[in-house]
């Protein structure tokens, strides 16, 4: 087998000019015309409307390749289009080899009649996806989302590239993943699929070996399994056949676990074509052994949705992954595993990845299998109503063969799911009263993908749609079956203790708007912009009523911000809060609830959102919280009136002997009430260890200064705080906590210690000129108490001194919100 690069130098210009910029690929146009100085940043104030005009146009990328002879006398030649963006005709030689119309697809096409000896000139011509849709809306209308440009559900490219409530008009296009040459002769190894058969102390890995044709002599199929350690097993097969099932023992499996439950053990599989010493053709890849299933049973609740790995029932904590960047090129590999290092560092176990962006590259789903995320993987489908033609079908069903193949083996793929909020949209939102759409949902979504599912993966559940209670348009809202998506906090302006009314088996999306920091709007403004209301801060705030509720839950909760940065920090404790309030709940009913993943975790640009990592990689308030209410043993407090009830929720494998101090305090930290509590929590449970009635002591305006500080305490050591208010922020009498910074450095840290005089509230640490994470963020402190924070130094995105570190320290509360008039 013969695999030579065709990534790497390009040429590119506009179709029907001859300015060629120097380019690389993998890339996209934008990218290309940004490094090269043709186009300023498409993020930087309301420069999105210039990117916009570079999307009407059509555009050529063109190299050359050399060719030897013996790659000519190869049976088979193919160049490999891994991915192309979007509507895209290719030539070779001045020859058409194809027409594209999917980005997700891959694209292999045969080439060995149109190659000649020597130097051969490739060129791909990509027109423009705006043009493209407008035309067939103009011809038929389909039903999207406002906040995108119309048409898009008739082209195969990441929706939310047209944009959407929290992403630009953007669409890029370009040679947007790699481009290989292959050839060879006799054959080669088409397809592996793997499955695994459990049985006590062993595992059988089952691997069916699909090769291209027919052999016209005996080969040998050579599969080699390496497990953690370094030792390695071998098996090999003399065949001539299309297909061979081979089987491998793994003795004493060292079993995947989702992050929190254990280690993420990798085997390595390598699959060899061998012709007496001739390697033809090798594929590795890596495995977890695991057994992942989903369990969607009648119970006293209705009917259940929950997780199970190796046989236990987990509560799913995490959040929904949209597109890194709307111009795809600028993603990284490196930037992409800090992103999964700071959601195994906020406790997940599981990432949504979700329909309307596309699908990851494999470098997500190897860093998934590595730090133990279990994926829920959607199809690129959201929001939307379809036209099911013919030609529409041909490319969705090469789609789902494409990815599911591509992706089925990784340990982290927990579940696939058809599409995002369509089944919803069609019972609900009122979408289309086109009856033969509707019946296109039900064709391909409840027939077509999960056809092609039972053939390619029949291992891994499937679920049509989310929300769903199991498709049909059967009550795709029913809080007793299947997942649910609830935005009633937020968009229906419900109070944040509205969640506590609902029991869902499973939350798959809720969420809180909210600004990113400072830091990030001083990237992408001027001076003149920053104040909410600002075209160019409305240009980054994508959905158009959002600014309203914010302030609106401001007013609900907080006084009034005394300036603009303190607005942007309130805006973010008010989506975290809000997000606490509904976890929390959920996890107290762990059983009937078994999973909460929040809208969402990241940006593809810097604006206002709902994310909790901001575009830059800056932690939100909302992403500190998450590390503390992911936590797998959670105290969490639950407050009505007067009355304060306590839970323990142990999402661990050990059952735990906890204890909780409580205390009673007023404004200025006076212990007026106090008590312990100790408890035995079983493992992967939720308990209520006190209920707390205050009713003779909490009047009304006891609630204002009154606060209700509780400890956990696991072996004698601290674990986590949580201070309870009986009355809204904004009604607190708040002193001045007068808080105080020492710092200490150690060889590798930073140790921060903050005091209080006063209770203090919403504390937050950062760095005024450069970026920072510290290990603990937005904490109370009661009077007289010391909070160690350290920040490693490796986490300072500079090189700082002791003193420069000191003078850049800053530190606020919520006392500080209004200038300390309260």
């Amino acid at each position: 087998m013969y695999n030579i690069s065709l990534n790497g130098h390009w040429k590119m210009s506009e179709v029907n000019k001859q300015d060629w910029l120097d380019v690389k690929v993998p890339g996209s146009v934008m990218n290309d015309l940004l490094l090269n100085g043709k186009i300023i940043d498409p993020f930087y104030r309301d420069n999105e409307d210039h990117a916009f005009e570079v999307a009407l146009k059509n555009y050529k990328y063109s190299r050359s390749f050399e060719v030897t002879e013996e790659i000519l006398e190869q049976d088979e030649v193919v160049i490999l289009f891994k991915g192309l963006d979007t509507i895209a005709e290719i030539t070779l030689n001045d020859a058409k080899i194809a027409e594209t119309n999917n980005m997700h697809r891959t694209y292999e096409l045969n080439v060995k009649e149109q190659l000649k000896l020597g130097t051969n000139k490739l060129t791909v011509i990509l027109y423009s996806p705006i043009n493209f849709i407008k035309e067939k809306q103009d011809q038929l209308p389909l039903w999207g989302v406002v906040d995108a440009v119309e048409g898009y559900p008739h082209i195969r490219k990441g929706h939310s590239m047209f944009g959407w409530d929290w992403g630009p008009k953007i669409p890029d296009l370009g040679i947007w993943r790699s481009v290989s040459l292959l050839a060879w002769s006799n054959s080669r190894i088409n397809d592996v699929y793997v499955t695994q058969s459990h049985i006590k102390n062993k595992v059988i890995v089952n691997l069916k070996v699909k090769l291209e044709k027919k052999l016209q002599k005996i080969v040998n199929i050579v599969v080699k399994l390496t497990d953690p350690k370094g030792n390695t097993i071998t098996k090999s097969v003399a065949s001539k056949r299309i297909e061979e099932t081979i089987y491998l023992d793994v003795l004493n499996p060292q079993l995947w676990w989702p992050n929190g439950y254990g280690e993420q053990p990798l085997y390595k599989i390598e699959v060899l074509l061998e012709d007496g010493d001739q390697i033809l053709d090798q594929i590795d890849f890596k495995i977890g052994l695991r057994i992942i299933k989903v369990k969607h049973e009648p119970d006293q609740w209705g009917k259940s949705f929950e997780f199970e790995v190796n046989g236990i029932s987990l509560f799913a904590m995490g959040a929904n992954y949209i597109p890194e960047d709307n111009i795809l090129a600028r993603n990284s590999k490196e930037r992409t595993e800090q992103l999964i290092k700071d959601c195994v560092e906020a406790n997940f176990n599981m990432i949504r990845i979700w329909g309307g962006g596309n699908y990851p590259d494999d470098n997500f789903f190897d860093l998934c299998d590595q730090y133990g995320l279990i994926v829920w993987q959607d199809f690129m489908f959201a929001c939307s109503e379809y036209a099911l033609t013919e030609e529409f079908k041909e490319t969705v069903v090469q789609e789902v063969i494409d990815n599911v193949k591509r992706i089925r083996h990784h340990a982290c793929l927990g579940i696939w799911c058809g599409n995002n909020e369509v089944e919803e949209a069609w019972v609900y939102w009122g979408i289309s009263a086109d009856p033969k759409h509707k019946g296109d949902y039900i064709k391909l979504f409840e027939f077509i993908i999960p056809e092609l599912l039972k053939e390619l993966d029949p291992e891994t559940f499937y679920w049509s749609s989310s929300p769903s209670s199991g498709g049909s348009f059967v009550e795709p809202r029913n809080p007793n079956a299947g997942d649910m998506h609830y935005w009633e906090v937020w968009h229906g302006l419900k109070p944040f203790t509205d969640y506590r009314e609902y029991f869902f088996r499973f939350c798959s999306e809720f969420g809180f708007q909210s600004f990113p920091s400072l830091k990030t709007i001083e990237a992408f403004t001027l001076p003149e912009d920053r104040n909410i209301f600002t075209y160019v801060m409305e240009k980054h705030q994508k959905n158009g009523a959002a600014n309203g509720k914010i302030l609106f839950y401001l007013s609900e909760n907080f006084l009034y911000p005394k300036d603009f940065d303190s607005l942007l920090y309130t805006s973010q404790l008010l989506q975290a809060e809000a997000i606490k309030y509904g976890v929390e709940h959920w996890r107290r009913n762990r059983g009937r609830c078994m999973g909460s993943l929040y809208w969402q975790l990241n940006d593809c640009w810097p604006a206002a959102s709902w994310s909790s990592v901001d575009y830059y990689g800056r932690w939100k308030a909302l992403h500190y919280y998450a590390k503390k209410f992911y936590s797998p043993i959670l105290l969490s407090v639950e407050e009505r009136g007067a009355n304060a009830d306590i839970y323990l929720t142990n999402d661990s494998l050990t059952d735990l002997v906890c204890r909780v101090m409580w205390k009673l305090r007023t404004n200025t930290s006076e212990v007026l009430q106090e008590g312990t509590t100790t408890a035995t929590i079983a493992k992967l449970s939720a308990q209520k260890i006190e209920c707390l009635d205050f009713t003779d002591i909490l009047t009304e305006e006891m609630k204002r200064s009154t606060y209700l500080e509780c400890k956990l305490f696991l072996s004698g050591e601290w674990i986590s705080s949580s201070s309870i208010l009986f009355t809204k922020p904004k009604h607190f009498k708040f002193l001045n906590p007068q808080l105080e910074i020492e710092v200490k450095e150690t060889d590798a840290t930073f140790e921060t210690y903050v005091r209080s005089k006063s209770f203090a509230k919403y504390i937050e640490l950062e760095l005024s000129r450069v970026d920072c994470k510290f290990s603990d963020n937005y904490f109370d402190l009661s009077a007289g108490d010391v909070r160690r924070i350290t920040v490693n130094k490796e986490s300072i995105s500079e090189v700082l001194d002791f003193e420069t570190f000191c003078s850049q320290l800053k530190i606020r509360s919520i006392y500080d919100i209004v200038g300390g008039v309260l």
